[in-house]
């Protein structure tokens, strides 16, 4: 897009109906920097099939009330026709710990009422998981989660879902964008809220969804004998404060600590560089803690808390940090060999894990004699297959290996609550056999061989940041590799086709 173009485009915005701070910071970048206007006006926020993610701000292409409106407009107008033979379509909406996000939810739930739906609103944050849970057991059509992830602080999100209580796929994710993109203006939107189409929820469908998890305890006698274990748990000031540690208390659990400074919601995560606990510098608060009390386990959730870092206490007192592939294993393994101890195998169990994640969790399942599905990167496809075999096949365990995880059918997202509780559980089952994860994890490397994988993180950002990401992949395409790493490439598959 031409400078003039985008001149004129944020020039729109101080005619239009926006309001007058909206307005003041607009013309504040006119008379600013140059990159930083065009990076706020060049094209208009992409709804993906994931929602919406960007940093937050003035402009088409940042995080405002505005285009996150525009965003629940269209997918209003989709659900609409898709259901127009339901007498009363219902959605549910929760957002996480970030800056604007509670804002941003009741922008969300306003616009969702304003054309006619029951919008079940929850009081205060919750975890994306807890969302994906309340579509399915409220009945709704739809349902929105504003969050981020492990995004830095500058960014937030929204998350659509589908009635079956996952992200949205084909076709609805096309048809989602189609209707997102057809709204040209914000005079498109219907932007005043019927309050009394909102409902306020919580804790009632907090006691429904942590009673479905304690159903997933496959040891309570052993969790009593070890109720002891020593555990440090910190929610990196998200949504996790809320639920992780009722959920471990729940499970039986007597000695989890907390890193009290990080259980603090705070959307500018003062505490951390960056709230992802796959980095090994924001685990180290708790790591610190864990070092401080002698503590076993540290369990570090995510913002919106569907994903969870977990570090193990090694003989010499330091910690190792499991990366996300051997955490899914571990839980693979862990739940595997319990439903097989006490019999609970039909013949028609499943476990799921997506295209990159480790192939050590296929050795695990296959030598259960249980089935193994592959499926894309994104816990949507984990969830779409749940659904087709809804009914004819029992989901047992799954996940990827970017630290999200998921047990049982009743929530179809990862989830932090349910992997900690089990990650918990499995420290208690080593223990009672005088073990620690990492033994349990060499155990599965003696018996299936030894995998090694470590993973390299690139940012690009802004509108360079995109065409620099297009160009690789297009550059990938062109000209496959012939080696990597010294070995010789054999087989190029490209999921584009």
């Amino acid at each position: 897009m031409e400078n003039t173009d985008i001149i004129n485009r944020a020039e729109s915005w101080l005619t239009g109906n926006y309001d007058q701070e909206t307005k003041d910071k607009v013309q504040a970048l006119i008379n600013g920097d140059p990159m930083e206007l065009k990076d706020a006006f060049y094209q208009n926020l992409e709804f993906g099939t994931g929602g919406l993610r960007g940093i937050m701000g003035v402009g088409t292409n940042r995080m405002n009330i505005y285009t996150i409106g525009m965003a629940t407009q269209g997918l209003a107008n989709y659900v609409k026709k898709h259901f127009s033979n339901l007498p009363q379509i219902k959605v549910a909406v929760s957002h996480d710990s970030r800056n604007n996000s509670k804002l941003f939810a009741q922008t969300t739930a306003n616009v969702f009422s304003a054309n006619g739906f029951k919008v079940y609103l929850f009081e205060d944050m919750r975890p994306t998981p807890e969302l994906s849970f309340t579509v399915r057991q409220l009945g709704c059509q739809s349902g929105v989660m504003v969050t981020a992830s492990h995004n830095p602080k500058e960014y937030n999100g929204y998350k659509a879902y589908w009635n079956d209580g996952a992200q949205l796929i084909h076709p609805h994710d096309e048809g989602v964008m189609n209707e997102v993109a057809n709204i040209k203006n914000i005079d498109d939107v219907k932007w005043t809220g019927i309050p009394e189409n909102i409902e306020i929820i919580g804790k009632e469908i907090d006691d429904i969804y942590i009673g479905k998890i304690k159903t997933l305890s496959l040891i309570p006698e052993i969790i009593q004998k070890h109720k002891d274990l020593k555990i440090v748990y910190t929610p990196l000031h998200g949504t996790g404060a809320h639920l992780v540690p009722r959920v471990l208390k729940e499970y039986g659990f007597e000695n989890v600590n907390f890193v009290d400074e990080q259980m603090i919601p705070n959307g500018d995560f003062p505490t951390v560089k960056s709230p992802n606990p796959e980095e090994r510098a924001t685990m180290q608060m708790g790591i610190d803690k864990a070092k401080s009390i002698g503590a076993d386990l540290v369990l570090a959730t995510d913002p919106d808390a569907d994903r969870v870092g977990i570090a193990v206490r090694k003989p010499d007192g330091n910690f190792m940090l499991f990366n996300g592939n051997q955490t899914g294993s571990l839980l693979v393994y862990y739940v595997l060999a319990q439903w097989k101890a006490r019999n609970l195998f039909k013949g028609n169990e499943y476990i799921i894990k997506t295209i990159v994640t480790s192939e050590l969790i296929k050795s695990i399942a296959d030598s259960f004699a249980v089935e193994a599905f592959d499926c894309l990167t994104g816990f949507k496809y984990i969830a779409d297959i749940i659904a087709k075999n809804e009914g004819k096949k029992t989901f047992v365990v799954g996940g990827e290996e970017s630290y999200g995880y998921l047990a049982g059918e009743f929530v179809r997202d990862k989830d932090a609550m349910i992997a900690c509780a089990l990650i918990a559980e499995a420290a208690a089952w080593a223990a009672d056999q005088g073990k620690t994860l990492i033994d349990i994890l060499n155990d599965i490397y003696l018996k299936h061989g030894f995998y090694k994988e470590d993973m390299l993180s690139i940012t690009k950002k802004g509108f360079t940041g995109i065409e620099e990401i297009k160009n690789m992949m297009k550059e990938f395409r062109k000209n496959n590799p012939t080696e990597l790493a010294g070995s010789k490439v054999v087989c190029v598959k490209d999921y584009q086709e």
